[in-house]
């Protein structure tokens, strides 16, 4: 198991650079309420501080495109049609079966040897996993661009659905779609599909809730 994204990000670093520059507003709010004498900043600090706030739009735009681009690349992609009805015989009609833990702000993968990893689950190419979702504070949303699936999760009730995983190894983005508070801009999370062997055959078909 293991932890693709991290606690640290462009979305964190953003809460962090943002939450710092409230501080420091708030000390020189309180500091010039306070100083005997007006304080005039040079033209170099001026300028510097427009540079620096430009930057910070620049970066906040451009990790914004990038995760909507891979959102629209994974939508749109060739292994998009990977989830299907389930018609099978409980759990062992699956390759895997995985616990989700849904929270303020990310996900806990717990696979059936009650190993976690934070915020990644990693699956072979063409394995049908059963995900058993649920939320242990606020309404979250569970969705997989690349299986067009998306569920909705009360604190109080557990979803299950499945895909069959993606053919092609690579990273595949997980993200909830529900509002769920200041942080839910960063609750992403990987599809790591791992290896080069198909595990399992599934006829496509839409839907995927069981």
């Amino acid at each position: 198991m293991e932890n693709a994204l991290g606690i640290w990000g462009p979305q964190a670093a953003l809460m962090a650079i943002t939450a710092s520059f409230t501080v420091l507003g708030l000390v020189m709010l309180l500091a010039a309420m306070f100083m005997k004498r007006r304080w005039k900043p040079s033209y170099t600090f001026e300028f510097a501080f427009i540079a620096v706030m430009l930057g910070l739009v620049y970066y906040a735009d451009r990790e914004s495109f990038n995760t909507y681009s891979v959102y629209q690349e994974n939508l749109n992609a060739t292994e998009k049609k990977v989830s299907g009805n389930y018609t099978g015989a409980g759990e062992q009609a699956f390759d895997r079966v995985v616990t989700v833990v849904a929270f303020q702000w990310g996900y806990g993968f717990i696979n059936d040897k009650n190993e976690i990893s934070r915020n990644a689950v990693v699956v072979n190419p063409g394995e049908k996993v059963l995900f058993k979702v649920i939320s242990n504070d606020v309404i979250h949303g569970f969705n997989i661009p690349v299986a067009q699936i998306t569920a909705e999760i009360d604190p109080d009730n557990k979803r299950e659905l499945w895909i069959k995983a993606p053919d092609k190894p690579g990273k595949y983005l997980i993200q909830c779609v529900n509002y769920c508070g200041v942080g839910h801009a960063q609750m992403k999370a990987w599809l790591v599909v791992d290896g080069a062997e198909k595990t399992a055959a599934l006829d496509v078909a839409t839907g995927g809730n069981i």
